[in-house]
């Protein structure tokens, strides 16, 4: 949906924003700085029958966090906790964890290391919120994106089907002001924890 969209360009603020010309180890994603967040309510949060639209939902400033698995270790063990424990968090606004996840409430008792790859869709992005931020003091939101279609919507969906069992997102964070897309903040090779750190898209704020 993107790709026919005229391209409005700005100036970058950090050295971090995602550029054509800046990574080769993946194709170009097609969400650009300008952008409008896609207008689509198919993510859940907690629950299935709790819709949020980040369109409507994200009217101001904030960002939107994608990773490729809840549960996953680099997701939990560090991307996700360097901004839950970032002192610049709050000055970002509304926060958005979004992964390719069901959101069902399911063994949320089980310790993170029981979890693996292969049955990463049977646990919930709320469970995965409780083990991270028990008491959400972070702010932060976690949605899941059970068909994948907002994360295909940003163009930012890969085949993880190796790994994960079928198709994922790539890790990524968008800085988001006034509702559109202010920078973009994209792994290279799709799920690394680099670029779209919290000590890297939060450095400047």
């Amino acid at each position: 949906m993107y790709s026919s969209r005229r391209l409005v360009t700005f100036r970058p603020r950090t050295s971090t924003l995602y550029t054509r010309a800046a990574f080769h180890a993946s194709a170009p994603a097609y969400v650009h700085v300008g952008d409008s967040i896609p207008n689509l309510e198919v993510l859940h949060e907690n629950s299935p029958g709790n819709k949020v639209n980040l369109a409507t939902e994200l009217g101001g400033n904030g960002l939107i966090i994608g990773v490729p698995a809840a549960f996953s270790p680099s997701c939990s063990n560090s991307h996700i906790p360097s901004y839950i424990n970032h002192p610049k968090l709050s000055a970002a606004g509304q926060v958005f964890v979004v992964s390719v996840n069901d959101a069902f409430v399911y063994l949320n008792h089980v310790p993170i290391f029981f979890h693996t790859f292969t049955n990463l869709d049977n646990h919930s992005m709320k469970a995965w919120a409780s083990a991270l931020d028990p008491t959400n003091t972070s702010g932060i939101r976690f949605l899941a994106d059970p068909t994948g279609e907002f994360t295909r919507a940003l163009d930012l969906a890969f085949d993880g089907g190796a790994v994960f069992g079928g198709d994922r997102s790539k890790r990524y964070a968008l800085v988001i002001e006034d509702g559109k897309v202010r920078q973009v903040h994209i792994e290279p090779d799709n799920t690394g924890v680099d670029v779209s750190t919290a000590e890297k898209v939060l450095k400047d704020w």
